[in-house]
């Protein structure tokens, strides 16, 4: 249980320090899914 415990508060860190990163590819995708799908019309 402790290293269960351990290694999410590890992934918690990760996600804190790199939230804007996710977010920033996250809306890259969203993006490129809008762009091919108003290409499709």
């Amino acid at each position: 249980m402790q290293v269960l415990q351990h290694s999410y508060r590890g992934l918690s860190l990760v996600m804190e320090l790199n939230w804007d990163r996710i977010l920033y590819v996250g809306m890259i995708a969203l993006a490129l899914v809008a762009g091919a799908w108003l290409g499709s019309f």
